[in-house]
């Protein structure tokens, strides 16, 4: 690897993300996650879960999910039951 392909990190916090005994750390001097995000709708519990567990297997360690209806807020626990 030459010189010219160092890769400057911005200083930046460290923040813990937990859920049941898994924990990761994003930013600070932690190594780089691979995250992504769904672009289902969090209502559409069975897509919201087929497309984590599909990013999973392609090696994403955080998966997001948009919660911005209150129909959406109603299938989070669902799809954090089936998708573990």
């Amino acid at each position: 690897m030459s010189e010219n392909n160092v890769v400057f990190r911005r200083k930046t916090h460290a923040v813990s993300v937990s859920w049941g005994q898994r924990t990761v750390v994003i930013g600070g001097m932690n190594p780089i996650v691979v995250q992504s995000m769904t672009n289902t709708s969090t209502a559409d519990v069975e897509g919201s879960v087929a497309q984590i567990l599909a990013l999973w297997r392609a090696g994403s360690e955080l998966v997001r999910l948009t919660v911005n209806t209150p129909e959406a807020a109603r299938g989070v626990a669902a799809i954090r039951q089936k998708a573990r």
